[in-house]
């Protein structure tokens, strides 16, 4: 990830099918770690999904149950991501490599198709495996509150990899052990 040009707000897409499980799971996730870290107010962090299947609906009843379990925020308002995003994003995060896929063929630049990485690249248990393999959040949706515990637990593994990286792309320093 390049230096953020600026001190305009580092902004954040996390992206998966329907935006109402996976993506608004790590976008909640991911804010109370910049808002932990003090750096609400450089970062910007929202979803989209990949379809319009769901836009204008709120996340999946499982998806606030575990998240207003754990003690994130869960407000949430389905959309579909729009390729002219790019150009005022500085990541696109993809939960599986289906979106991964589908993020890189909608950029309009190979600056922007740049931008889209996968979650786990930043869980430090995955994020190293030989063969890219295990980068996917498996889709809770049509399963059970296992799945969306384990989705929660995916988001979680990889927020502080990735707020580190989106710390160091703002010049912030790291905060003192």
């Amino acid at each position: 990830m390049s230096a953020h040009p600026s001190r305009d707000p580092f902004r954040v897409c996390f992206v998966c099918t329907g935006n109402i499980c996976r993506s608004p799971m790590a976008e909640h996730v991911f804010r109370a770690r910049v808002e932990e870290a003090g750096l609400g107010g450089l970062v910007v962090v929202d979803s989209a999904g990949t379809g319009s299947w769901h836009e204008g609906d709120g996340a999946d009843h499982r998806t606030v149950s575990v998240l207003r379990s754990a003690g994130y925020g869960h407000d949430h308002v389905a959309r579909q991501f729009q390729p002219e995003w790019f150009a005022g994003l500085d990541l696109v995060v993809a939960l599986d490599t289906g979106h991964l896929r589908a993020l890189r063929r909608l950029a309009p630049t190979p600056e922007d198709a740049a931008k889209v990485r996968l979650l786990r690249s930043w869980d430090p248990a995955v994020a190293d495996s030989a063969d890219g393999t295990g980068l996917d959040v498996p889709d809770p949706y049509y399963g059970d509150m296992d799945g969306f515990e384990l989705c929660l637990e995916m988001c979680e593994a990889a927020a502080d990899g990735l707020l580190a990286d989106v710390r160091d792309a703002l010049g912030e320093p790291a905060p003192a052990p």
